[in-house]
């Protein structure tokens, strides 16, 4: 299991001149296809945990702990920190829990989905997105720059920490990317999925944004 340590920044018209001027190599190409899941009353995501299903594979991110009071503030401010679950028994266990079904003595089969119509989770959001990555000298650091198919371009500075492992060194990595890319302001970006709750969505986004999750 690993951490997704994220800054998002909005692209314009001179990111590709700044990444090359950088010296940030473009490393390819891909699209994908994203299904997010929950119930009708947001187990999940109200919990800020986001279950995801891309080419045929399951995820659940999962927000990590808050950092302590010593680390710095506003780096932790514009950076997101999730966990990384692929693991599918323990993708049921956590969605279990959050659901609140006490019945451990009948597991869903991992086989099949039947766990989807057992815990009652539907398909809340579903796009597709175009994805052109970058890595830079700065070591474990890439640069993603996406397009949905809803019209959202947004660019994504990542860094991926190994369960318990340095995230404060991480956001340092992020926030002397962030200055060779010109970027400046302390209010966070909007992600894809809070864009498209935002238009597709607005009575979650509504619970949501209450609930101080987005």
């Amino acid at each position: 299991m690993s951490v997704e340590v994220e800054r998002k920044f909005l692209c314009n018209a001179d990111t590709l001149k700044t990444l090359e001027e950088i010296g940030a190599v473009c490393v390819g190409q891909r699209q994908f296809h994203d299904e997010y899941f929950d119930t009708a009353e947001f187990h999940l995501t109200l919990r800020d945990m986001w279950l995801r299903k891309r080419k045929g594979c399951w995820e659940l991110k999962c927000p990590t702990a808050k950092l302590d009071g010593s680390e710095e503030q506003r780096d932790a401010a514009l950076c997101t920190r999730y966990k990384e679950i692929t693991d599918l028994p323990e993708i049921h266990l956590r969605v279990r829990e959050a659901v609140g079904d006490e019945d451990t003595e009948t597991c869903p089969p991992l086989e099949d989905e039947s766990w989807l119509r057992r815990w009652k989770l539907a398909c809340f959001a579903e796009f597709t997105t175009v994805r052109r990555s970058f890595t830079l000298q700065e070591e474990g650091v890439q640069v993603d720059l996406d397009q949905a198919d809803f019209g959202y371009h947004v660019g994504e500075i990542e860094v991926l920490v190994p369960e318990g492992g340095d995230v404060q060194r991480a956001m340092e990595k992020i926030s002397r990317t962030a200055q060779q890319l010109g970027l400046s302001g302390d209010k966070r970006i909007e992600g894809k999925m809070t864009v498209y709750l935002k238009t597709n969505r607005p009575e979650h986004y509504a619970r949501l944004l209450k609930e101080h999750i987005l």
